[in-house]
């Protein structure tokens, strides 16, 4: 059958040839009837054609990323353009790329605009229309678009090779940067509500909330519950206390949140026991070192970046020798540590530096997001010097919000967390950390801290454990490498069925380069870890994954390390 369908396919190409050859023939004054093959050729042989190409491996090539009709649904259509999930455009063509009122597709990459809308024969670029074979359909959950089309308009050069079944696309854009000087998200509709903590010292779950919001937006449009983050997390903390941007990566990587603001509503100082968690972030991504280029460009794919500053200003009613009021301008430039943390949600790389009251050696300032009220500056949004000594020091991305029926189950020791880190005084180690299985299971996934960039990773299964010997019965699940510090899920490549009851280990060998001490562990630290509990884990370490020691006796720590479960 693969070979007849091969040969109907060689034979309609070879047809196709026939009436592009023929079908010009004859004296250009004359009128020549449209030769009826085209039509025969939309009707009859582009299903055949389609057919026999989705019925085989399709793959489609970005720079060197790679999407299969097996793993991202790509296929082509019964025009014979290879169709491309919205949802992969971001990271394959390296642009931002939202859903607006479940009809529109707006790709943005330097400062072009491309806008697809449902089911028409259009494009739009730049506010210029054209029309284009396939519009952006909508089938199985997905919306998709043309990626001939998308290729075209963000200058990529596009390639189908029909021997290879594979569509190959390769950047042809001389500009290093994919950003516009100037990017605000409420003029995207990507900005979440204005919020005011009041008088608690909960700024860090306003902010880790209200990025997860924007990072939703379009699409979704959520109010999460920063008093439910401040009062039903693992430490032992009041929301006057204040927090940090740590303790919300905690909360939401156990599952412990986000819940809606409409079910435990702020300022009442309490929340109610049976709220569970209504998304399950599995990845968040940290941006060190002032990288005002990687900033931006997550505020431009994803949404708002969670940072921190030093504000000298306690509330919108009070007044700072940094802060300009008419402008809504800010600068820091002492050496206090950071105190506040606010959200990002744009830039304005021109804004100009006559705004601010400090002298500062040039223009620019990011957009952010207070948790103030509407009060304080243009609406609850002021601009914060690129000059600042605290902006883009440390910023928190939510880049992986999923819904709640992802993994059935959580195994996990490490409630609070990254509290602190563990090695041998070199860049990498092995760790590993027990579990039993709770019913008929497939593990799928783990998670783990990676606590500087450049981390690569392998990650194993060791089933039926019985003690530290058995770690060298260790399978390998997944390995890699991700650029950034953060929280990272990977999903195994095949499932390891476990049973009711049966004990396993996750094994993690873990590299960062220039570090010490590359594992996160929870232990505790100070008053607000007080209540971490060692009995709730088994984690062993190993220098080469041949010697192991217990962390809990010898260390007196968990290890971060979490797996993940479907039922069977």
């Amino acid at each position: 059958m693969r070979y007849s369908k091969r040969y109907i396919v060689m034979t309609i190409i070879l047809f196709l040839a026939v009436i592009i050859k023929f079908n010009g023939i004859g004296n250009k004054n004359e009128e020549v009837e449209a030769f009826r093959g085209a039509q025969l050729e939309r009707t009859i042989w582009n299903p055949l054609i389609a057919e026999s190409v989705n019925e085989q491996l399709l793959s489609v090539l970005v720079d060197n990323k790679e999407m299969t009709n097996l793993d991202n649904g790509i296929y082509m259509d019964q025009n014979l353009n290879i169709m491309v999930p919205a949802s992969t455009l971001r990271d394959s063509f390296n642009c931002s790329a939202h859903v607006y009122d479940e009809s529109e597709l707006l790709i943005e990459k330097r400062s072009d605009e491309i806008t697809f809308q449902l089911n028409n024969p259009e494009v739009s670029i730049n506010d210029e229309k054209e029309e284009i074979s396939s519009p952006m359909t909508y089938r199985n959950g997905e919306y998709y678009v043309p990626m001939e089309t998308v290729a075209d308009k963000l200058n990529f050069n596009y390639n189908w090779n029909i021997e290879e079944n594979k569509a190959v696309a390769v950047n042809n854009a001389e500009e290093a940067s994919i950003l516009p000087p100037q990017y605000d998200l409420r003029d995207k509709g990507r900005a979440p509500q204005i919020k005011n903590q009041g008088r608690y010292g909960t700024c860090w779950a306003f902010a880790a909330l209200s990025a997860m919001e924007s990072e939703l937006m379009p699409e979704e449009e959520e109010v999460f519950a920063p008093d439910h983050m401040s009062l039903k997390n693992s430490f032992v903390l009041k929301q006057a206390d204040g927090g940090e941007y740590t303790m919300g990566m905690a909360y939401l990587t156990a599952w412990q949140g986000p819940v809606y603001e409409a079910d435990d509503p702020y300022g009442d100082e309490k929340s109610p026991d049976n709220l569970t968690a209504v998304k399950h972030v599995q990845e968040i991504q940290m941006i060190d070192g002032k990288d005002f280029e990687k900033i931006k460009e997550a505020v431009f794919k994803y949404g708002g970046v969670q940072t921190a500053i030093y504000s000298a200003l306690k509330s919108s009613q009070t007044n700072s020798p940094y802060y300009n009021s008419d402008a809504y301008a800010y600068c820091y430039m002492g050496a206090e540590k950071p105190n506040h943390e606010i959200l990002i949600i744009g830039w304005d790389d021109n804004y100009s530096k006559e705004n601010f009251k400090m002298d500062v050696e040039g223009d620019g300032a990011f957009i952010c997001q207070n948790s103030w009220g509407e009060g304080f500056g243009d609406n609850g949004v002021f601009y914060v010097s690129y000059y600042d000594v605290n902006i883009g020091n440390h910023n928190v991305v939510y880049t992986g919000i999923e819904e709640t029926d992802n993994y059935d189950h959580i195994y996990q020791s490490d409630l609070c967390g990254w509290v602190g880190q563990l090695g041998y005084s070199q860049d990498s180690l092995y760790a590993a950390n027990v579990y039993t299985a709770e019913g008929r299971e497939s593990i799928k996934a783990a998670g783990f801290y990676a606590t500087g960039k450049e981390t690569s990773y392998e990650l194993y299964v060791v089933k039926n454990f019985e003690n530290e010997d058995s770690l060298k019965n260790r399978v390998l699940a997944a390995s890699g490498k991700v650029s950034n510090a953060g929280y990272y899920t990977i999903n195994f490549e095949k499932a390891f069925d476990v049973e009711p009851g049966e004990k396993y280990a996750i094994v993690l060998y873990i590299t960062t380069q220039g570090s010490e001490r590359p594992m996160a562990i929870e232990y505790k630290a100070d008053e607000f870890t007080a209540d971490v509990d060692l009995k709730d884990g088994e984690g062993y370490i190993s220098l080469r994954g041949e010697q192991w020691e217990s962390t809990e006796e010898n260390q007196k720590c968990n290890l971060c390390l979490k797996a993940y479960t479907i039922n069977r």
